[in-house]
């Protein structure tokens, strides 16, 4: 059965079961209202007759004319009255004969008014022929039961106005249940066009076209799911567009590495095979076992820089995190980098107080600083590299500004990947950079849960900046902006 039947289906059963509830519900007040109407009303025709009784003797002739009177007045709705004597037995019919039976009689004595449905068959109080509703009322005069008054309706007309009710809430039952038939179907209708769309929109995700997006109102539960189908949506073109750059990535990657380590293999191969074949000069031989090791060395420094990624990107390379001077630390670090700054024509500069306490790995601080300041200094001709220390709140902040080429958005965005280089003409340069500094700054910082910050402009230098948090007082995502504020 499709959708759309079970929405109609259900809105209509319930619906109708509504309404007939309603209905017998509504059947039952009213049926027990209009036989609660009649014994009042019959109450109060007893008690007229109960004052004109007592006011006339109950053998005087006037209370028989009044009573003849009565029922040729009601005689429309079919009220007759019955009137027994203290001795139980009937003053008026004055032509019927009959007694009420000992519980009833015993009932008046103590003055209870009796209410009555009975049947042709088993009504031995009057001589009508169709089922009465009725009351018996005791007349009491000085604390004595004087009389009792009989007063009978036929129960027609009670069922004719019930009848009556019946069919009206037939007709009503018959045009709701038309009524329910067209809504169940509209509201159904609605609600499978709003599930087709949604269906439709599935398809194209099925076939690989992401870019879809569908209205939300945000009314109910259907619309809620169009927000969360949205939101897949957004997070699968988001997806496929990484792994796009991914792939790219990994195939540059890939590229990269045999660059890198054919440069050096093609370099020793070609030796040896001189060295073989005798075709370098015994004076260049020396040489030429100095430039194999310089490149055995740079593909033992390739390898153990992917070793040494790998590790610390899988966590398998355990920080050992303390308090320590970050300027005794920095200051070593110039000191190392010196020759390759004087070789370039740079100039660096330290600039921090005495003693600036970081809390960090020692080992791993040295090392991402010195991939940052070598980086400054590969990228640097003729120019100025700068590196601050300072402290801040529970915190501190290092920068490494230079005046060297810089590097556009894309280059930014693309610096922290292994073998990625913002000049590819300095692949090989006699420091032997592989390109994967930056790749391993990025993932040492990660696992410091520390930041860094990188703002540059190209033609115009470049700016590292590196934030370690004090032991306890984690770094919010607000940080590197007060840092470069700072």
């Amino acid at each position: 059965m499709k959708l759309a039947y079970q929405q109609m289906l259900s809105f209509f059963s319930v619906i109708l079961i509504t309404l007939v509830v309603t209905g017998l519900s509504f059947i039952q007040y009213i049926t027990k209202s209009l036989y609660n109407t009649t014994y009042t009303q019959l109450a109060n025709y007893a008690n007229i007759v109960q004052n004109v009784f007592i006011a006339n003797n109950s053998s005087d002739a006037d209370t028989i004319r009044f009573l003849q009177d009565s029922e040729t007045i009601l005689h429309d709705q079919y009220v007759n009255f019955v009137v027994f004597d203290e001795n139980n037995n009937v003053v008026y019919p004055t032509d019927f004969k009959t007694h009420l039976n000992k519980s009833y009689w015993h009932d008046l004595q103590e003055n209870k008014t009796i209410k009555l449905r009975l049947l042709p068959q088993k009504n031995t109080v009057t001589r009508e022929k169709e089922d009465q509703i009725a009351i018996i009322k005791p007349i009491f005069y000085q604390n004595k039961l004087r009389a009792a008054i009989y007063v009978g309706s036929a129960i027609a007309n009670i069922r004719t106005s019930i009848q009556r009710i019946e069919n009206n809430l037939l007709i009503s039952l018959v045009v709701s249940g038309v009524i329910a038939v067209i809504m169940s179907y509209f509201l159904s209708r609605i609600t499978v066009l709003r599930i087709n769309r949604l269906r439709e929109a599935t398809h194209k995700i099925a076939k690989g076209n992401y870019d879809v997006y569908l209205q939300s109102k945000n009314h109910d539960e259907l619309d809620s799911l169009v927000d969360d189908f949205n939101s897949m949506s957004k997070a699968l073109a988001a997806s496929r567009k990484e792994i796009k750059r991914q792939e790219e990535q990994r195939r540059q990657f890939l590229m990269n590495a045999a660059h890198e380590m054919r440069t050096p293999l093609t370099t020793i191969n070609g030796l040896l095979e001189g060295l073989v074949y005798d075709a370098i000069p015994e004076e260049s031989r020396a040489k030429s076992i100095q430039l194999m090791r310089n490149e055995t060395k740079r593909l033992i420094r390739l390898v153990n820089d992917n070793l040494d990624y790998e590790k610390i990107r899988t966590n398998q390379i355990p920080l050992h995190e303390k308090e320590f001077n970050a300027t005794e630390a920095l200051s070593n670090i110039v000191s190392q980098l010196d020759n390759k700054v004087k070789d370039v024509h740079d100039t660096m500069t330290l600039k921090a107080d005495k003693e600036v306490k970081v809390y960090a790995d020692y080992d791993r601080f040295v090392q991402i600083m010195f991939n940052i300041m070598q980086n400054a200094v590969q990228f640097t001709t003729n120019g100025k590299i700068i590196v601050t220390a300072q402290r801040g709140d529970h915190r501190a902040i290092f920068t490494v500004s230079d005046t060297g080429i810089g590097m556009t958005p894309e280059e930014m965005r693309n610096i922290w990947e292994r073998y990625y280089k913002a000049d590819p003409s300095r692949k090989n340069t006699k420091y032997g950079e592989s390109g994967l500094g930056m790749a391993i700054v990025r993932q040492l910082i990660e696992q410091h849960h520390a930041q860094i910050d990188v703002a540059s402009q190209k033609g115009k230098g470049t700016r590292f900046t590196v934030i370690f948090s004090d032991k306890g007082y984690p770094l919010s995502s607000d940080d590197n902006k007060d840092a470069d504020d700072e």
